[in-house]
């Protein structure tokens, strides 16, 4: 008898923890920014990645402080290995810095801050949609954007739409305090803006846009590098549909990759799904998401996180 008794008991055990983990749903969480970025900070919040709900009845967490034009537009929040929540954005469409606060509850935030990544070039015109991804090798974070030098990149000049010919730069750092010097992270051969890079495997992936005015491109396309600073390959072919697609987000729920996007020109969001990177299936009628959401970042929180926001 004894026996049996002991017996059971670490099998109860097993099925107690086995369903309390089950029980804890990875919680997702997009932050976005609404109108031009006066505002500040949205968030919503989703349970199966299709679904999304506002959160603070779609009111700003943070109002913009920082530059001339005090926005917060395009914003990426990360965890970071210290526990704490980073997050840059846009500041302006003509700076050439970003903003820069950090928070552990997402609710109260630190004093906000410009970094002027692009400030020693001259002829930088602007520093757009700024992101972060951490490598947990070497233990540092990369702060990269879009940015457009005048008299840069002469091969893919266009007059068309103000004359914007897109490169991405970056900035790294271990405790977002001191900072390297920018450099270019990657030259796909076309104007390129809103990149996001995720780590798979051993391996990197940067989600970019082609921002190629004419022939009009205006797509989603991938590169892949084996260190986070690069080099990226070359961008494969467009992974989204006959529409124009901008800042791509992405998140991976059990084997299934997805990917959001705003279709700026539909004024509507889209969203393509993976289980391989390579075979993309559109699944924008099966996603629901808040009114007037433009470019964000999807992130995962837990639930007791989650409980918090939502007593705001």
């Amino acid at each position: 008898m004894m026996k049996r008794i002991a017996y059971f008991f670490p099998l109860l055990f097993i099925f107690f923890f086995s369903a309390q983990a089950q029980s804890r749903k990875d919680v997702y969480l997009f932050a976005y920014f609404k109108g031009n970025g006066e505002d500040g900070l949205h968030l919503a919040y989703s349970t199966d990645a299709y679904n999304w709900t506002t959160l603070k009845n779609d009111q700003s967490f943070l109002a913009p402080t920082v530059s001339k034009d005090k926005l917060m537009r395009d914003p990426c929040i990360i965890r970071g290995a210290d526990g704490l929540f980073h997050m840059v954005w846009t500041v302006s469409w003509k700076d050439k810095g970003i903003g820069y606060a950090s928070s552990k509850d997402l609710i109260n935030w630190s004093e906000q801050q410009f970094l002027p990544v692009m400030a020693k070039e001259e002829g930088a015109r602007n520093t757009w949609a700024p992101e972060i991804t951490y490598d947990g090798q070497t233990k540092t974070y990369m702060i990269y954007w879009a940015t457009t030098i005048t008299g840069q990149f002469n091969e893919t000049a266009s007059k068309a739409e103000s004359g914007y010919n897109h490169r991405i730069y970056y900035v790294t750092t271990k405790d977002f305090k001191t900072f390297s010097e920018t450099k270019l992270l990657y030259d796909p051969g076309f104007n390129v803006i809103d990149a996001t890079i995720v780590k798979n495997g051993k391996q990197f992936i940067m989600f970019l846009k082609d921002e190629t005015p004419q022939p009009a491109q205006k797509n989603i396309k991938m590169a892949y590098a084996d260190q986070l600073i690069g080099p990226y390959s070359k961008a494969g072919n467009p992974i989204t549909g006959n529409y124009w697609a901008e800042g791509p987000t992405s998140l991976k729920t059990g084997n299934t990759w997805m990917v959001y996007f705003d279709k700026y020109r539909d004024h509507q969001y889209g969203a393509i799904q993976s289980t391989d990177l390579k075979n993309w299936t559109d699944v924008s009628d099966k996603i629901s998401l808040p009114k007037g959401l433009r470019h964000g970042t999807i992130l995962i929180i837990k639930e007791k996180e989650l409980k918090t926001l939502l007593r705001q």
